[in-house]
């Protein structure tokens, strides 16, 4: 696997040469730490980047990016995307950096017995995790290079794997990630039969510091817990090694494959 080069005590991302030159890149979830972290990497190599979010980029990185004020969560805001940024494409990468684990404003946080599971705190974890990747799988596939290499990465996590739940809780974001993974595999399968170069994978970044995990940093180890250029640049070292016998699966920020 490609491995990130340090210098001067920063993470600096792989160079992605298997995507030739001129390449062009697409991340959602730009305003996130992990698709900020994306985006800042990517401006480095990518001939043409497009960003998406919910809400606007800061003066100083939209000027550098094609930009897009997109709801993951809403069919019609993404339909609307797709039909705009298809004048920019095809595009060779495109990263789902979106997730939801915890939101004050609809109330929702991680359960830690069956009791606590509520509906609407239920469906508003599935739409960001596993009907949002749906969705931009749905509109955006169409939208990726199909005569050479291609990938549409979305952030996934261990927790989202049966085989290693021996822990137990958090049943909504679980349930959702498990529910992402197989979207992604489905998704692989009929996309091959299109596009035989393309791949469609999970990637589980590790512990980022985020504003997501940042409730449950507590009694993990500090060594074990990324900055998101650092994660990125793990990622992007996955990425660059993939090929299409890899679609539809989960790889961790290692390349190790996870199991489901």
């Amino acid at each position: 696997m490609e491995k990130p080069i340090r210098v001067d005590g920063a993470y600096a991302a792989p160079q992605l040469a298997s995507f030739g030159a001129d390449f062009k890149a697409l991340i959602f979830g730009a305003t996130g730490a992990l698709g900020g972290a994306f985006a800042d990497a990517l401006l480095q190599q990518a001939h043409t980047l497009v960003t998406a979010s919910r809400g606007d980029l800061p003066e100083t990185a939209a000027a550098r990016q094609h930009h897009f004020v997109c709801d993951i969560g809403e069919e019609a805001s993404l339909a609307a995307m797709a039909t705009a940024a298809s004048e920019l494409a095809p595009f060779d990468l495109i990263i789902n950096a979106t997730g939801l684990l915890h939101d004050g404003a609809f109330d929702v946080q991680p359960e830690k017995a069956m009791r606590q599971i509520s509906a609407d705190a239920m469906a508003r974890v599935f739409a960001v995790n596993a009907i949002g990747p749906a969705l931009i799988m749905k509109y955006f596939l169409p939208l990726l290079a199909r005569d050479k290499k291609a990938v549409m990465a979305h952030l996934s996590a261990r927790v989202g794997s049966i085989s290693d739940n021996r822990l137990g809780g958090w049943y909504s974001y679980r349930a959702a990630k498990s529910a992402q993974n197989m979207l992604v595999r489905t998704a692989a399968i009929e996309f091959a039969r299109r596009a035989p170069n393309g791949v469609i994978v999970g990637l589980h970044p590790g512990t980022v510091d985020s504003n997501l995990s940042a409730p449950f940093q507590r009694g993990t180890s500090p060594d074990k817990v990324f900055a998101p250029a650092r994660a990125v640049a793990h990622l992007l070292g996955v990425i660059e090694n993939l090929t299409a016998a890899d679609s539809g699966g989960v790889f961790a920020w290692d390349g190790a494959r996870l199991e489901a």
